[in-house]
């Protein structure tokens, strides 16, 4: 099932912004909007994870964000991230706003405008890290367009809820070098809140690779990160969702601590959470089954057409469960 590759063009506050995308499965299906997260390309969302979600009979998206990978670059608006994170530490958020060329209202608008360009009217959003975040604020301004959502490895905004331990964010943090061979051994790094079972060197290395001659981009990071720290919390918002939700989190994770999927579901109404072992903030291939179980059943619940020819899954889970080894 060859994925088909695409540059769509979009509203943005200031500029037309072009989304590099790619689709799997049939256009006729119901369409999954896959939604990655800080710095990181579509790559990010495995080629064979989308092929497999699309052969469960969903028409998967999954796109690069602005100022990331293939997708519009705002070079005329630099952000230096030192300063950034000095105006946001220090209170002087007049400043730090002014830094800001767009929000992450303005990103979630990015996803809804690609998904007018490709014909669908409606989308399953799926988010994870960052893009978690930005899914919610895909259904808390786009309701009408959002099936259901599913929030993966994400957080609320609220600063007491899914923090990252001081080494995870050390390496977040952290620039990479410039050169192809470093900044692939650097990718190492990431093992610090990768699964503690299935955390695999080689597969981060394998990803930074592809990432690095694709489309290698630090100078979009900032930005990104202005958008998702100056958006605050989304707490009173979440309590008003009536979108059918799912809150995925991994109990490895250390970058955003579990906490932040618990305080997710419990905030928006009638949202099932499912806590997963041996999971940190990654996907791990040995745990794709119970993922894409978990995202088939949720996605058909949501989908009154899907829902009449039956979900693709028999077992059921309960509202606060965890997938075992």
């Amino acid at each position: 099932m060859a994925p088909h590759t695409g540059l769509e063009p979009g509203t943005g506050r200031n500029r037309t912004i072009t989304i590099a995308h790619e689709t799997f499965g049939d256009p006729s299906d119901p369409a999954v909007l896959l939604v990655m997260g800080f710095g990181t390309q579509l790559l990010g969302w495995d080629a064979d994870f989308c092929r497999m979600l699309a052969a469960r009979g969903r028409y998967v998206i999954r796109y690069d964000n602005r100022d990331c990978g293939l997708s519009t670059r705002l070079d005329e608006h630099p952000v230096h991230l030192g300063d950034f994170i000095t105006a946001v530490t220090s209170g002087d958020l007049d400043r730090a706003v002014a830094m800001a060329p767009y929000s992450l209202r303005d990103m979630a608008g990015d996803g809804m405008d690609l998904l007018t360009e490709l014909g669908s009217a409606r989308a399953h959003v799926v988010g994870s890290s960052m893009g978690g975040m930005i899914a919610q604020k895909m259904a808390i301004e786009f309701p009408d367009r959002v099936l259901s959502l599913t929030s993966m490895m994400s957080s609320t905004g609220e600063p007491e809820y899914g923090q990252s331990t001081p080494q995870a964010q050390q390496v977040l943090f952290s620039s990479r070098p410039g050169d192809r061979d470093g900044y692939v051994a650097a990718a190492e790094r990431e093992l610090v809140w990768a699964s503690r079972r299935y955390g695999d060197a080689a597969q981060l290395r394998a990803l930074a690779a592809a990432s690095y001659d694709r489309s290698s981009y630090p100078a979009g990071i900032p930005r990104q990160l202005a958008a998702m720290i100056l958006d605050g919390s989304r707490a009173e918002a979440l309590t008003t969702l009536t979108v059918p939700t799912l809150v995925i989190h991994g109990l490895d994770d250390t970058l955003i601590d579990p906490s932040g999927g618990r305080r997710t579901a419990e905030l928006v109404p009638g949202a099932r959470l499912l806590l997963v072992e041996d999971m940190g903030h990654d996907r791990p291939r040995a745990l794709w089954p119970h993922l894409l179980d978990a995202l088939t059943e949720h996605t058909a619940s949501a989908d009154p057409l899907d829902a009449e020819r039956g979900p693709s899954i028999r077992h059921h889970r309960g509202p606060d469960s965890v997938v075992p080894r």
